[in-house]
């Protein structure tokens, strides 16, 4: 690749490229081919992907700015790795913030809104993980089912904090720990039940159903990710709370 590209990081084609690079690393982080706690290293990416430093500093920015990866003194940047404490405390306010986007779903999506989430689930009911009850995989953004609720509840404020600031840290743990296993088909089914209350308009259902859903993946994904660390030959900072 052209080595010129890098000092001109706000050409269109070196946007573009940092687009590019960006989207691959994040769903490879999301997915876990780059794992938590990995080092990762411009020159390394640099030939991975075939890209120059400016490009890949900026797709690093965003990584960064997205929390999914962090830069630590003397080490450099690595994927983000939570403790057990951080994994509670985002489940935590991911169970308060996403009971409320379902309950102001209830009351402020239209009838186009929940036909996009009907057809959501249609989509990922064709997927061929999910009916040989493998996984539970769920594209990012409009195919993302928690991510059209948060945009049904219409309130800017939730949709900064759960779309932008926290999205991709929830994304990346709901993935590796919460797709698989016994838990999808289970997921599934409360998915439809949310929308049932939402298309009903009853918002205190929505909200508690989405705060039982929310919670039942957050004991699965603790219980996966303490089993992964104790494979790993890692102590758990905190004990799972028991259920």
């Amino acid at each position: 690749m052209n080595n010129a590209l890098s000092g001109t990081a706000n050409t269109p084609e070196v946007r573009t490229l940092a687009e590019r690079v960006f989207q691959q690393l994040q769903d490879a982080i999301v997915r876990g081919e780059l794992a938590p706690g990995s080092k990762i290293t411009e020159p390394g990416l640099s030939q991975a992907y075939g890209i120059s430093r400016g490009p890949l500093r900026e797709a690093m920015r965003r990584l960064e700015a997205h929390r999914l990866i962090e830069r630590v003194p003397h080490v450099g940047a690595r994927v983000v790795k939570l403790s057990i404490k951080e994994l509670l405390e985002l489940f935590d306010v991911r169970e308060a913030l996403e009971s409320m986007a379902a309950r102001l779903a209830a009351e402020h999506m239209n009838a186009e809104e929940i036909a996009g989430l009907r057809e959501v689930l249609a989509v990922h009911e064709r997927q061929s993980d999910l009916r040989r009850g493998e996984a539970y995989y769920q594209r990012e953004g409009d195919l993302d089912f928690h991510y059209r609720i948060v945009q049904g509840s219409h309130n800017r404020m939730l949709m900064g904090l759960l779309c932008d600031d926290l999205y991709y840290l929830v994304r990346m743990y709901r993935t590796q720990f919460s797709a698989s296993g016994t838990r999808p088909q289970r997921a599934f089914v409360e998915h439809h039940r949310i929308v049932d209350a939402i298309e009903a308009g009853d918002a205190e259902l929505a909200e508690l159903l989405m705060r039982r859903h929310v919670s039942a993946s957050r004991e699965n994904v603790v219980d996966r990710y303490a089993a992964a660390l104790n494979q790993a030959g890692e102590a758990p900072e905190l004990e799972t709370p028991e259920s």
